[in-house]
């Protein structure tokens, strides 16, 4: 059968590639002493909180399991603008937010909408590999732009002037970033998208790790700098709510009616019992919650990455935000005698039983040498896991 040219130029997603190697191998040593330790994919081990349960459940008890508007239930949507009020202090018309399946949907339609063929998108190297791939899907073409420890592998307003030609259309960034967890400094933020804004172009900011930050001067969303910037978030990190898949997008007030056709089309609608569900995130004791887990995510920071740059694992740039660690192996690797971070992940795997994301899934910008840690698991874990590279690596 014949594969679309489109389909063929998607790289397989490595992460998940690991990942099936990883559960394999955990099958096998299942009994062992030693059972796999888990720190490659970027899911919280929290699950939604009881009112979120509940909600979910009085839903289906109440038959409320018919579509809603394609934008999203209304209720959801003001409570998500609520939010932004109360969370950023920036006002936001319920009207301009979307809800959609997922972060992912939210990034396909944003696409879809914005992007002709030969489009080309400026984002940082390294970045998430499914951003680019959404741009690849509406028949863009990803720039990626080798992005620095220095520069807090984020792109500035002098990179994005210097590579923007007539073909380009606009900058993908993330803040916080997977796989680094660094943020954009908003005053940079707010330079990129006047360079944007000069050539009449589009900046898309991913924030689903936004709730997830440490530190106060990287903690504010994108949308307080202008209302022509689209901003995709997300329930699934800070709200604990990955397999629900529902995420939002806020859009400027005129770009509201194309994506609803498109969403009308490509989706119908999000899961209404996840936006049912949803709803419960926003109550006080559900916040109080996340803010919890949130200073647990900090804590396990705290301790994992000094932990990896005394065993040579250097992490160029503590993250300020998300759960993750991008770690030089560039002297692991030497020790173990293995080419790159690709083969050192699969000797984590198989010696250490740690399953870890090699970097070759983030880019090609020196990503050979890195390997990003996930700190979404308990901190017991990741004693364990430091336990096991000391033990291979010294």
């Amino acid at each position: 059968m014949k594969i679309s040219r489109r389909a063929q130029a998607i790289t397989p997603f490595y992460v998940m590639e690991v990942a099936k190697a990883a559960a394999q191998m955990a099958r096998e040593i299942e009994h062992s002493a030693a059972p796999m330790v888990f720190l490659n994919i970027g899911e919280p081990d929290f699950t939604a909180p009881p009112l979120v349960q509940e909600a979910a459940q009085r839903a289906i008890q109440q038959g409320l399991t018919q579509y809603s508007p394609a934008l999203g239930l209304p209720a959801l949507r003001e409570r998500i603008a609520d939010w932004y009020l109360q969370r950023f202090q920036t006002r936001i018309s319920s009207q301009r937010i979307i809800v959609t399946a997922g972060a992912s949907a939210a990034l396909h339609l944003a696409c879809m909408a914005l992007i002709d063929p030969g489009d080309e998108v400026l984002m940082p190297d390294p970045s998430y590999p499914c951003n680019r791939h959404f741009v690849s899907a509406a028949q863009g073409t990803p720039v990626l732009l080798p992005a620095s420890a220095a520069e807090r592998y984020q792109l500035s307003a002098e990179r994005v002037a210097a590579a923007w030609n007539p073909r380009t259309r606009g900058v993908l960034l993330a803040s916080p970033s997977n796989p680094t967890g660094t943020s954009i400094d908003p005053h940079e933020l707010r330079r990129i998208h006047q360079v944007v804004q000069q050539h009449q172009g589009i900046t898309l900011v991913d924030e689903i790790y936004l709730p997830l930050s440490f530190d106060a001067q990287f903690g504010q969303t994108a949308l307080a700098i202008d209302d022509n910037i689209i901003s995709i978030n997300s329930f699934s990190k800070y709200f604990n709510m990955t397999g629900w898949r529902l995420g939002w997008m806020v859009v400027p007030e005129a770009l509201v009616p194309c994506i609803e056709r498109l969403a009308q089309n490509l989706f119908i609608c999000p899961s209404v019992l996840a936006q049912h569900a949803a709803l419960a995130c926003f109550e006080d004791a559900s916040i109080a919650l996340y803010e919890q887990r949130r200073q647990q995510f900090q804590a396990r920071r705290d301790y994992f990455i000094p932990q990896l740059n005394a065993l040579g694992l250097t992490v160029p740039v503590t993250p300020d935000g998300a759960f993750y660690a991008w770690a030089d192996c560039s002297q692991a690797c030497a020790r173990l005698g293995v080419a790159d971070s690709w083969d050192f992940a699969f000797e984590l795997m198989q010696r250490a039983h740690i399953a870890v994301t090699p970097g070759r899934d983030f880019g090609s910008a020196e990503t050979a040498q890195f390997i990003r840690f996930s700190t979404a698991s308990s901190l017991a874990q990741l004693h364990t896991a430091v336990d096991r590279l000391r033990t291979l690596l010294l």
